[in-house]
């Protein structure tokens, strides 16, 4: 029979972790299906250069490297960052946003718990503001790519830039669906035509929907499991899903549905685990719903009207630099005082 005290223990960090890890599997597992082999390999590049610089970083700050090593924070950041880019990116662009990441935004600013902004989303920022042509092409999914596009090739790809025949990266080159609907409308080519393309599929891209799925599967995962609360996934989502349709509604030849920016770009990875991480986001209940629904908003706004294709990690790194702003001011009162009085 249990007695009391009952008394509730924190899911050790390392355990925390990796369940996260875990809960990219099914995203992970879809986006390699429908890129192919490319995906695993930039996950590969990037958690061996994740952990390579957090030892670097903790010898050089005299911590012990092995409990850092293992508590999976690296490897966390490492996952996000490769599941952002472009499946057969050359290798070096991987490398430098994971160094960036862990070296400079991490254990620059005193390391985990440290950081006021989400890693993987600043080493995204860096790479696509310095290298936009590299982190816009993206290969076709395998449905649509050449039949030649085997795993040796892609593999070669990543790290020579040219495919076995001698052809180039623009051989298997292929927009985006945020980026083609862009490219369309300012060719001013009509929406339902550009959404009528096998680039498309019922709810968002061809292959970027199953995508979206998986990391929603995971999603509730982390849900069941406490990981995460509601709040900030739920808000985010709502939020980006009615700002869509206002803009749907008020012009729908040129606005995409809103069920399209749920299921397209970084939606959901950014849903479920970007917004959600403990340590860039607010402590209290109304901060956090203030930080995800400005931060859906902010999405879909750079989304629509920016020169970025999807703005899901500039959104979040701009509300990263005011969550302190509003755990000050979204505290709630204390037990037995009255707000702003006393006791």
């Amino acid at each position: 029979m249990m007695t009391s005290p009952f008394v509730a223990q924190p899911m050790p960090l390392n355990r925390l972790m990796y369940r996260v890890i875990g809960a990219l599997l099914p995203g992970m597992a879809v986006a390699t299906w429908a890129f192919g082999i490319g995906v695993l390999v930039q996950v590969a590049l990037a958690v061996a250069v994740a952990l390579a610089t957090e030892a670097w970083c903790l010898n050089l700050r005299r911590y012990p490297v092995r409990p850092y090593l293992a508590d999976g924070s690296a490897v966390l950041t490492a996952c996000l960052l490769a599941l952002s880019i472009p499946p057969l990116a050359p290798w070096w662009l991987v490398v430098l946003g994971t160094f960036i990441a862990v070296g400079f935004v991490k254990h620059l600013f005193g390391g985990l718990g440290q950081n006021p902004f989400n890693p993987a989303m600043i080493g995204f920022a860096a790479l696509i503001v310095s290298f936009p042509a590299q982190m816009s092409r993206w290969a076709a999914p395998l449905a649509l790519a050449p039949a030649d596009l085997d795993a040796v090739a892609q593999i070669g790809l990543i790290f020579t830039g040219h495919l076995s025949s001698g052809a180039g990266f623009d051989a298997v080159a292929s927009a985006t669906p945020l980026d083609a609907i862009r490219t369309g409308l300012l060719q001013r080519i009509p929406l339902a035509d550009i959404l009528g393309t096998p680039k498309f599929g019922a709810l968002g891209g061809a292959a970027q929907q199953w995508i979206a799925l998986g990391y929603l599967l995971g999603g509730l995962f982390l849900w069941q499991q406490r990981v995460i609360q509601w709040r900030l996934p739920v808000v985010f989502l709502g939020s980006v899903f009615l700002t869509a349709t206002l803009f749907y509604w008020a012009n729908p030849a040129h606005y995409a549905s809103p069920l399209l920016h749920l299921f397209a770009g970084g939606t959901m990875l950014g849903a479920f685990f970007i917004v959600t991480d403990p340590v860039t986001s607010p402590t209290t209940p109304l901060g956090q719903i203030i930080f995800a629904g400005l931060a859906g908003v902010l999405a879909y706004l750079i989304r629509v009207l920016g020169n970025f294709p999807d703005g899901v990690a500039f959104s979040v790194i701009i509300m990263n630099i005011v969550v302190p702003f509003l755990d000050q001011y979204t505290q709630p009162a204390v037990f037995g005082r009255k707000k702003g009085g006393r006791a």
